[in-house]
């Protein structure tokens, strides 16, 4: 039975509920992925070149719209396996989810996939879950609150060089040999989930991550709710903040980073 919040009281109240909802969410569609993932009974099919989806995608999806859509129905919805009816622009609080990222590594039997839930207000994420149900790693956070791995609370690194730096790397983009123009300046780590990558910057495991190929907003909301949160910064290849819940869902690239080496990162990164 889906729990609606019609009377919420204070805004932070509205806001507590919304990330208490937000995480129960991502516990029940990751147990969803993980059975699945686990038990390796999915169906896969391709939605494009190079873009696959399982009946786990739809299953997780179901689940979240379910919870989420269904516990706060004025809100808006956008989900990669949710077709898009524009109704979402309207609006101003709009929950901004990926069931399942990092579906290559899901079906390659890579722990390195995750539930991403944001919820954008006026076109900010105010909220980010990312749910790694494998290695059990709940990411979170609310504007204000601080960023979580689980029950500890944890930030961005501190290294403000990009001497000995870590920036992860999306494992797809590393082995067609787009990182090779970074090898001897960064130390790269390719892993996969664009969320992922930026769950783990949020949460000091590495300093920065980035790519040069246009990504969807439900690939970045949550990310860039936890990695600003958490005292980073995000923006586009032009050094613009991000903004979501727009007409077109495609981002043109992003850089992340802890915020000291952001300006750094920026300047290697081709005009």
């Amino acid at each position: 039975m889906t729990t609606t919040y019609d009377s919420p009281g204070t805004i932070g109240d509205l806001l507590t509920a919304e990330l208490d909802a937000a995480k129960a969410a991502a516990l029940e569609a990751g147990g969803i992925l993980e059975r699945h993932y686990r038990e390796r009974g999915f169906e896969v099919a391709q939605k494009g070149k190079d873009n696959p989806v399982t009946t786990a995608d739809f299953a997780a999806d179901q689940k979240l719209k379910e919870m989420l859509h269904g516990g706060f129905p004025h809100y808006g919805w956008l989900s990669e396996e949710t077709a898009d009816d524009g109704a979402r622009l309207g609006l101003r609080r709009v929950w901004i989810v990926d069931p399942l990222d990092g579906t290559k590594e899901f079906i390659k039997g890579i722990p390195e996939f995750v539930v991403a839930i944001a919820l954008a207000e006026g076109g900010v994420p105010i909220l980010g879950v990312t749910y790694n149900p494998v290695r059990h790693e709940l990411f979170w956070c609310a504007r204000g609150q601080g960023v979580y791995l689980n029950d500890e609370r944890v930030g961005v690194t501190r290294r403000d060089s990009l001497v000995e730096a870590t920036v992860l790397a999306s494992r797809s983009e590393t082995s067609r040999g787009e990182w090779k123009a970074y090898e001897g300046l960064l130390k790269v780590d390719p892993i996969g989930s664009v969320a992922y990558k930026l769950a783990l910057v949020a949460a000091g495991r590495a300093d920065a991550t980035f790519t040069l190929t246009p990504k969807s907003e439900w690939d970045v909301a949550a990310g860039t709710a936890l990695v600003t949160e958490a005292g980073g910064r995000v923006t586009d290849l032009s050094g613009r903040e991000l903004r979501f819940n727009k007409n077109s869902v495609k981002l043109p690239g992003f850089v992340a980073t802890n915020g000291l080496i952001h300006e750094a990162i920026e300047m290697m990164l081709p005009r």
